[in-house]
């Protein structure tokens, strides 16, 4: 049973590395957004011809400016598309995690009743709490992940019709990442490493 939970420990430090990884991403993420919103909110100036003034004189000035910056916004949604999937890569990852993790009661050469999987050893966190915390991990960062595709979706559609209190809430809801609450997440992991903590 002991080395089980420690099989689990590791497992944990695979999710705890793949969470370092989402926090990275999150902030390229981040940044990503507010330079695609920039130039969003920028277009309705760009496309009225009356802020050129003494630029008019240029030929095709105002035209070039809108395609360079379509241009630039083209370039940073294909830039937040593949920030969306490195996202996707972990919740696979995360996946797996959870599938072996199963694997590790369900599919041993010793099959675990409910009445072991509750059993406590020590400080060292229930089987039931390895299983659980796993699942969880896994359905938080994947609603997370659709939460932002959704939000990145969302992004292109106000091209055609900017709003900054949209892109705002819309900037706010990345930021928040309301699925993943901190304090669970690490309560999960204090449980899991309860021994390490004491």
């Amino acid at each position: 049973m002991e080395g089980i939970v420690k099989k689990y420990q590791q497992k944990f430090r695979k999710v705890r590395d793949e969470a370092k990884r989402w926090d990275e991403l999150q902030s390229r993420l981040l940044a990503q957004f507010r330079n695609a919103s920039s130039i969003i909110e920028r277009l309705p100036t760009i496309q009225n011809s009356k802020n050129y003034c003494t630029l008019k004189c240029i030929d095709g000035i105002s035209d070039a400016v809108l395609r360079k910056q379509m241009e630039s916004l083209e370039t940073i949604l294909l830039s937040l598309k593949k920030t969306l999937k490195e996202f996707h890569d972990i919740v696979l990852s995360l996946e797996k995690i959870v599938r072996d993790g199963r694997q590790l009661v369900k599919g041993g050469s010793v099959k675990l009743n409910m009445k072991q999987l509750q059993q406590r050893i020590g400080v060292k966190p229930r089987l039931v709490d390895c299983l659980d915390g796993l699942s969880l991990l896994h359905e938080m960062h994947q609603s997370e992940y659709r939460l932002k595709s959704s939000v990145v979706s969302a992004l292109s559609t106000l091209t055609l019709k900017p709003s900054a209190s949209d892109l705002g809430a819309l900037h706010q809801l990345l930021v928040d990442q309301p699925n993943i609450p901190k304090e669970e997440v690490q309560f999960i992991f204090d449980i899991v490493f309860a021994e390490e903590i004491c």
